[in-house]
């Protein structure tokens, strides 16, 4: 009697798959193994390789689509690095150093009174603080130098430099060529570097970058 079960389940299994099944063992009342289940299971393992496949596909994207996430944030145009440092001067007082769109969030870097340093984060797409955080450092006094006679504030170089392209960086440089630096992006993904004199407000290219152009003439 359980041979004859045995043969029907087999023949079933057959004819649903679309092909010969044949029984591989029968012991007890183990059900049977058949060809026709192992073809099914290598079926699905096979669609989960592909799923696996397509899921690090997606990972591989997303981490592209992270890289350019910034540009992305600065090309839409709703915060810009001058509205970033407004923003984190009306909440932390002070003098706003430089501002950075890093990891799609503004951060601006305010010198307080002594040598207290604020670092505020905006939303580029709100231009709402997300949070701030204080450290101390011994470059207070060489910053403070730097900007002894500037005219010129960080919101307004930005301003200024964003006549060249969408700005995503401007900072000041305490060396020896005093000054505000910008960093901006062209439409074609370009960057370029600038200098924003502190006195006049004047934008004219980074000699560093150009030094760079003219050494492959």
């Amino acid at each position: 009697m359980k041979r004859n079960i045995v043969i029907a389940v087999v023949t079933a299994a057959a004819l649903v798959g679309g092909g010969t099944a044949t029984a591989l063992a029968v012991s007890g009342d183990d059900a049977p193994t058949t060809r026709a289940t192992e073809n099914r299971a290598a079926d699905d393992d096979g669609r989960d390789d592909d799923r696996g496949r397509a899921d690090a596909d997606d990972q591989d994207d997303d981490g592209d689509d992270r890289d350019d996430s910034d540009d992305r944030v600065a090309s839409s145009g709703d915060v810009t690095a001058a509205d970033a440092i407004a923003a984190a001067l009306k909440h932390t007082p002070g003098t706003a150093v430089s501002a950075e769109l890093d990891d799609r969030v503004w951060e601006v870097d305010v010198l307080g009174g002594g040598d207290t340093w604020h670092s505020v984060r905006i939303d580029p797409g709100s231009g709402k603080v997300l949070g701030a955080s204080k450290d101390d450092e011994d470059d207070a006094d060489e910053v403070r130098a730097a900007l002894k006679g500037a005219s010129v504030t960080a919101g307004e170089a930005a301003k200024a430099a964003a006549a060249e392209g969408t700005v995503t960086s401007v900072d000041l440089d305490d060396d020896d060529d005093k000054g505000w630096e910008a960093e901006t992006r062209a439409s074609g993904g370009d960057e370029r570097d600038w200098r924003v004199d502190p006195s006049s407000g004047s934008v004219t290219a980074d000699r560093d970058d150009d030094g760079g152009d003219s050494d492959d003439d």
